[in-house]
């Protein structure tokens, strides 16, 4: 790891525009990349061989660009702004080429648009889109973003954040009644989300834009983490109240076979840098 700080600098290969401060975030960058979990900044510090006010400082810029976060736990992960910066940062870590199929099935399943979504802040980064064989589909665009509160891939997530993480972000949301329907203050909210954990999933009942529904569940990680939403979106004279709950089984259904193969990817790549670092030793 020492080679992603030292293969820049001037002495030994003439590089004439090496910034330090530079080559460290990269290689932060770089090591949480590489990691399958977030990291402290003492594990970060020992494998980049760096000062623990050295890497703080790199930590602080990175986090501010949104380029990392930092999680419940105080550890360290990429941030979604990388996700923002174009679809490539999308493509290099093949999230939505492993989501692909489970969406092609569920699209094709129930004719309507299925959304893969993140949470960033209080806000879901829209990252995957499937249109049905349909004329009318729906505004929303891959890069785009909703405020969480009114959205069912928001709520989605939100229900299942640890309840500090949660009272951190639902202390950022400034309410905002975009339809008659739309959630409209913290208590409200917490009903909601009361809701979606009894359920397993959360409804967008026209709170966003009239005339549409939308039903979500999360995608989560090994530790019950909601790292993303998919979400099913049609006008609300198609996807009607009564038909809601039998939506929503293929909705959570896919969701579980999208943290299934997630969870088997993560294993590979484990046991895949177990075995380097073995071999690096």
């Amino acid at each position: 790891m020492t080679n992603l700080l030292t293969k820049g600098s001037n002495s030994g290969n003439g590089t004439p525009y090496q910034l330090q401060s530079l080559d460290r975030a990269v290689a932060v960058l770089d090591l949480l990349g590489e990691s399958d979990t977030p990291l402290a900044l003492t594990e970060i510090c020992r494998l980049l061989r760096i000062h623990k006010s050295t890497a703080h400082r790199s930590l602080m810029v990175l986090e501010r660009c949104a380029l990392i976060e930092r999680t419940h736990d105080n550890r360290f992960r990429l941030g979604l702004k990388l996700y923002e910066l174009g679809n490539r940062a999308v493509e290099q870590i093949d999230l939505r080429a492993r989501i692909r199929p489970h969406f092609r099935r569920l699209a094709a399943k129930l004719g309507e648009t299925v959304h893969l979504g993140v949470l960033q802040k209080s806000s879901v980064i829209y990252l995957e889109k499937i249109e049905p064989n349909r004329r009318v589909c729906m505004s929303s665009k891959t890069g785009s973003s909703n405020p969480a509160y009114c959205t069912s891939m928001g709520k989605a997530m939100l229900a299942y954040l640890p309840e500090e993480v949660l009272e951190q972000t639902v202390a950022r949301i400034r309410f905002v009644a975009y339809t008659p329907k739309t959630i409209s203050s913290r208590e409200d909210l917490l009903k909601s989300l009361e809701r979606v954990r009894r359920r397993g999933y959360a409804i967008d009942d026209e709170e966003i834009e009239t005339g549409v529904r939308c039903v979500g569940a999360p995608v989560f990680d090994d530790n019950r983490y909601p790292i993303a939403a998919v979400s099913i979106s049609g006008p609300s004279a198609r996807i009607r109240v009564q038909n809601l709950p039998s939506i929503a089984e293929h909705v959570m259904r896919c969701c579980e076979d999208i943290s299934a193969s997630l969870r088997i990817e993560r294993r590979k790549k484990s046991r895949a840098t177990s075995l380097l670092l073995s071999a690096q030793r």
